[in-house]
C-alpha cells in the first residue's frame, strides 16, 4: 500500500526540522506557544509586519488597521514595510505612530536595511503581528521585534516558535484574513462584519476630488454628468491585462444600456490612454490625488489590480472584472463593491452583467452647469 506523501515526506520533514531549530539558534524561543487568548487589554504598543511593496498587498492591509483601532482604541501602532507608498495609505490611521520603511531590495541597501531594524528593535512591543501567511521574511522580521505577545499564521511555510500562532481559515480572502487572525487569536467572533479597505479620504479631499472630475469633463466639452460618471481604468499587469479591443466591445454594450451615463478613463502611470484617447481622461502620479478623483465617480470598472483596491478604499462602488486570478482572494467586497467572475466570458457578456448591478441607477450628485 502506497503512503499518502503529503504526510510521510522525509525529505521536507528534514528540511523542516533543520530550519526550525536554526531558528531557535538564531532567535532563541522568542514566546512559547499558548492556546490562552490574546489580551484584549492592557495592550498599548503594536508592531504590524507586513513586507509586501504592491500597492494591491498594501491596501488590503488597513481593514486590519481598522480593527486593531476598534480592539485597541488607545493603543500605538507601528508598521515595518517595504511598500513606497505606505504613508499615502496609512496616514491618516489616528493610531498609527509611526512606519519604518525597509528599503525594496535590502541587500542593495544594507545599511538602511539594518538602520531601519535597529531604530524599530528598540521599541518594547506589547503585540507583534505577522499578516501574512506565506511570507517568512515577514516572520523573521517580527521574531526580530521585542515584544511580549507574538501572532501569525501558522503553516508549513513558516518556521518560529511564537505565542499566538493561529491556523489558516477558510477564507482566503487578503482582506478580511489579516482581520480574522486578529479575531480568533482573542476569541471574538469571526464571523461578524468586516472592515473594507479604506485610506481615510477627508471630506475636503472627497470635494477637491469632485471639483477635479468636474474641470476634467468640462475641459473635453462635457457640460452636463448625465446620470453619473463611470470611470473605466482598462490598464492590468500580465495576463490580466483585456487590451483596447476587449474594452471598446464591453463598452459599446454598456454604453447601449446606459446612454445618460458619461464614461471617464483614469489613465495608468505611464500616462498613456488605453482606449485611444476617446473618451475624457484623468490623470495624476499621485495615490491620494487619485483616490480624490475615484471617490468623486458614480461607478468604477476595471480588471482586478491595484487601482481596483484603490477604488474600493476611496469607497465608490466598485466592479472589479476577474479573468485570470481568483475571486475568492482578491475579490472585493462589502456594500456597493462587486467582483464579476468572467472567466472564458465575452466582453458583450462581462458589459450586461455589470450594467444590471443596482447601482447604475443611483443619480450624479455632480451637476456640471
Amino acid at each position: 500500500m502506497l503512503k499518502n506523501t503529503r504526510y510521510y515526506d522525509p525529505i521536507n520533514d528534514f528540511r523542516r526540522a533543520v530550519a526550525r531549530r536554526l531558528m531557535r539558534l538564531v532567535f532563541g524561543n522568542h514566546g512559547q506557544p499558548t492556546s490562552a487568548p490574546l489580551p484584549d487589554r492592557g495592550i498599548y504598543r503594536i508592531l504590524v509586519c507586513h513586507v509586501s511593496h504592491s500597492l494591491g498587498n498594501t491596501l488590503l492591509l488597513t481593514p486590519l488597521l481598522s480593527e486593531l483601532e476598534k480592539t485597541y482604541p488607545a493603543a500605538e501602532i507601528d508598521i515595518l514595510t517595504r511598500s513606497p507608498v505606505a504613508n499615502d495609505v496609512y496616514g491618516r490611521f489616528f493610531n498609527l505612530q509611526r512606519i519604518f520603511r525597509l528599503p525594496a531590495h535590502g541587500v542593495g541597501h544594507p545599511l538602511q536595511f539594518f538602520g531601519t531594524l535597529r531604530r524599530m528593535r528598540k521599541v518594547r512591543y506589547d503585540l507583534a503581528i505577522d499578516a501574512d501567511p506565506l511570507s517568512q521574511t515577514n516572520r523573521l522580521l517580527m521574531l526580530l521585534s521585542n515584544s511580549t505577545y507574538t501572532l501569525g499564521f501558522s503553516s508549513a511555510k513558516k518556521h518560529g516558535e511564537i505565542t499566538h500562532p493561529v491556523p489558516l481559515p477558510e477564507d482566503e480572502n487578503k482582506g478580511r484574513r489579516p482581520v480574522y487572525l486578529l479575531r480568533s487569536a482573542i476569541g471574538k467572533d469571526v464571523a461578524a462584519d468586516y472592515p473594507v479597505p479604506d485610506i481615510r479620504l477627508g471630506a475636503d479631499e472627497r470635494a477637491q476630488g469632485k471639483a477635479a472630475l468636474v474641470r476634467s469633463l468640462a475641459a473635453t466639452g462635457s457640460t452636463s454628468t448625465g446620470r453619473g460618471v463611470i470611470g473605466i481604468f482598462a490598464n492590468a499587469t500580465g495576463t490580466k491585462l483585456l487590451g483596447e479591443a476587449w474594452w471598446m466591445r464591453f463598452i459599446q454594450v454598456l454604453e447601449a444600456a446606459h446612454p445618460d451615463h458619461r464614461i471617464m478613463e483614469i489613465l495608468p502611470h505611464s500616462g498613456e490612454s488605453m482606449l485611444g484617447s476617446r473618451y475624457p481622461a484623468y490623470f495624476s502620479s499621485d495615490l491620494r490625488k487619485l483616490a480624490c478623483v475615484l471617490s468623486a465617480l458614480d461607478v468604477y470598472i476595471s480588471a482586478d489590480c491595484g487601482v481596483m483596491h484603490l477604488a474600493c478604499a476611496s469607497d465608490v462602488p466598485t466592479m472589479g472584472i476577474f479573468t485570470v486570478t481568483k475571486v475568492s482572494e482578491w475579490g472585493p467586497y462589502g456594500p456597493h463593491r462587486h467582483a464579476i467572475a468572467a472567466y472564458g466570458q465575452e466582453p458583450e457578456e462581462v458589459a450586461r452583467a455589470i450594467a444590471a448591478i443596482p447601482e447604475f441607477g443611483l443619480p450624479s450628485e455632480l451637476g456640471i452647469g
